[in-house]
């Protein structure tokens, strides 16, 4: 009689555990559809400009007149240093994201920046001097 019911038992809790284990596998694929959903919904990300002076993260705006060298030397120099490239418009500054060279080209001077925004962080598709 006895083993009539640990089977019993047996039955129930495996049903048990088959039963939670498809409620958590329902509720994690909810989720992740509606994480798909919210992010099919943002749509592509475009493409902008932005106008200022390429920089270093160090400097910013301001290089320091006691070093004697130009905006462009500065900003090769704090670079190489381990500073990042930087573009400010306006009282913002951006961090650039992309290729080195064509940011140090353009260092210390007006460009056109054309990239994607993220936070403070440009991410840039086409850098070009302003004329």
């Amino acid at each position: 009689m006895k083993t009539k019911h640990v089977c019993l038992e047996i039955v129930l809790l495996g049903t048990a555990v088959a039963l939670a284990l498809a409620l958590l596998f329902a509720t994690l694929g909810a989720a992740a559809l509606v994480a798909v959903g919210q992010t099919a919904q943002a749509g592509p990300v475009t493409a902008k400009s932005f106008e200022g002076m390429i920089t270093c993260s160090r400097c910013g705006a301001r290089h320091q007149p006691a070093l004697d060298r130009s905006a462009s030397t500065c900003v090769r120099v704090c670079v190489h240093g381990g500073a990042a490239f930087a573009l400010i418009q306006n009282e913002s500054i951006y961090l650039l994201e992309g290729d080195p060279g064509s940011f140090k080209k353009l260092a210390g001077q007006r460009a056109r920046v054309v990239g994607t925004r993220t936070g403070n962080t440009i991410k840039v598709a086409s850098i070009a001097s302003e004329s």
